[in-house]
């Protein structure tokens, strides 16, 4: 995961849910928050099945740059 400017929008695939199967969908998108402190962990906190944000292990995600429309309609419809 990148961790460069804080406030930019960033979107992940899951990858793997091992331990988290009630938390995360292999192969869903899901919404990043910036969270320097996790990065430095190896982990990204991320928007999940509950709809709040938790750390997972980074290797369970791949960071997808997506075109800024549809950046935007993923964040209107949440």
């Amino acid at each position: 995961m990148s961790t460069s400017d804080p406030l930019e929008i960033r979107f992940a695939v899951c990858l793997r849910n091992d331990g988290y199967p009630a938390s995360l969908e292999p192969r869903k998108l899901y919404r990043v928050v910036p969270d320097a402190d996790a990065a430095a962990l190896r982990h990204v906190r991320v928007i999940d099945e509950s709809g709040e944000d938790y750390l997972y292990p980074a290797e369970y995600f791949a960071e997808v740059d997506l075109p800024h429309a549809i950046e935007e309609a993923l964040l209107r419809a949440s």
